[in-house]
């Protein structure tokens, strides 16, 4: 069964870090791999992405306070998230060649 499965997402206060998690089954990552969000009542927004090569992309919205990491080996994708502020709240969602996760719920307190 070819499937995504985030997970790493919770509770925080703001200014605290989180590290989410995607593991792949049934397909390799290849090329890029994505991060995405969506908060209620907005579009789903790109966040971060990695092409296989390592190069690596960002919204303006997170740079410089996440990182966005792979192991092809592990199959497995990563988003640190440090510093975060109550906008970053959403739904994360990691996807890779047309499979998307589930998602994880991502709660930033003032």
């Amino acid at each position: 069964q070819v499937q995504l499965v985030e997970s790493g997402g919770g509770l925080v206060q703001a200014g605290g870090s989180l590290r989410l998690s995607c593991a792949a089954s049934g397909l390799h990552f290849i090329d890029a791999v994505h991060w995405y969000r969506q908060a209620p009542g907005k579009e789903r927004e790109l966040v971060a992405y990695i092409r296989d090569g390592g190069s690596t992309w960002y919204t303006d919205s997170v740079k410089g306070r996440f990182i966005i990491s792979r192991d092809n080996a592990k199959n497995t994708l990563y988003l640190q998230m440090n510093s975060l502020k109550p906008e970053d709240t959403a739904m994360y969602y990691c996807t890779a060649s047309g499979v998307w996760g589930q998602g994880t719920q991502v709660t930033v307190s003032s």
